[in-house]
């Protein structure tokens, strides 16, 4: 049993050294193009991201994510990034981020994934070829209370393919969150794309990148 034991402490210790330098060469790649984790210019932000794991519309993690799950973004958009998470911390506010820089791979994985399920429709507005995330400039976001750490209502689940996920496209107090989301998003340079409530962009195009996380 000792034996087992100690054969055991050591695999562990071996797929954690694994682990920790895949996702040091992850940010030694990612930061020759000025792209950086996330929490290291917002480290209170919170983190669900959704493509590392089963629970996204593919249902498994998409091509290009094998650590556990980090995001990244542009140096800028990151520090704005983390000035948006300060202001909203007034309110009581804060975000968590669902997605932010993406392998092009990934985004290919998408694409495939709505040829083969007949979902091809998906493509004209919600499933990008190109997309800004494989940038490093998009990201997409939702509220959190900072009291409880709970999500504020949006109105849809993130990731809804459905008309309801516009972000004017509701009534009261999820209007109102969702234009609060707005407003301290663009006060710091950051744009939404209005059929998502949750997806936004940052500064000026860049080249795509296809640098998977972890792997």
């Amino acid at each position: 049993m000792r034996r087992l034991a100690s054969a055991l402490a050591v695999l562990a210790l071996c797929c954690g050294a694994a682990t920790a330098t895949a996702d040091t060469v992850t940010d030694r790649a990612l930061a020759r193009h000025d792209v950086v984790r996330v929490r290291s210019l917002a480290p209170s932000i919170q983190l669900d991201m959704r493509y590392a794991t089963r629970r996204n519309f593919v249902g498994r993690p998409l091509d290009g994510y094998c650590s556990p799950p980090l995001a990244y973004l542009r140096r800028g958009a990151a520090r704005a990034l983390g000035r948006v998470q300060r202001d909203l911390a007034e309110r009581g506010l804060g975000l968590k981020v669902f997605d932010a820089y993406r392998p092009a791979r990934a985004t290919r994985d998408m694409v495939r994934w709505a040829q083969r399920t007949g979902n091809e429709h998906l493509l004209n507005g919600y499933i990008a070829e190109r997309s800004r995330h494989n940038e490093g400039r998009a990201v997409d976001l939702t509220l959190v209370r900072l009291s409880t750490g709970r999500e504020v209502y949006m109105g849809t689940p993130y990731v809804s393919f459905s008309s309801r996920a516009a972000t004017e496209n509701a009534r009261g107090a999820v209007l109102q969150s969702r234009r609060l989301l707005v407003r301290a998003m663009a006060a710091r340079g950051f744009t939404n794309y209005s059929r998502e409530w949750w997806h936004y962009e940052w500064g000026r195009s860049a080249p795509r990148l296809d640098i998977p996380l972890g792997c």
